[in-house]
């Protein structure tokens, strides 16, 4: 119990309220983003290779 308020401590309190989503979800996302950045910039290269 004591361990678990430690870690509350932790955190500064205006974001104590913040729920933080999971890390596997973070990388999920930061992955599509990446692949729908590179097809809107590279949507020309890529739409050469199919002619």
């Amino acid at each position: 119990m004591s361990e678990e308020k430690n870690n509350e401590e932790l955190r500064p309190s205006k974001m104590r309220g913040v729920a933080f989503p999971k890390a596997k979800y973070g990388v999920i996302l930061a992955v599509i983003v990446i692949i729908v950045v590179n097809l809107i910039y590279y949507k020309e290269t890529i739409f050469s290779f199919f002619k």
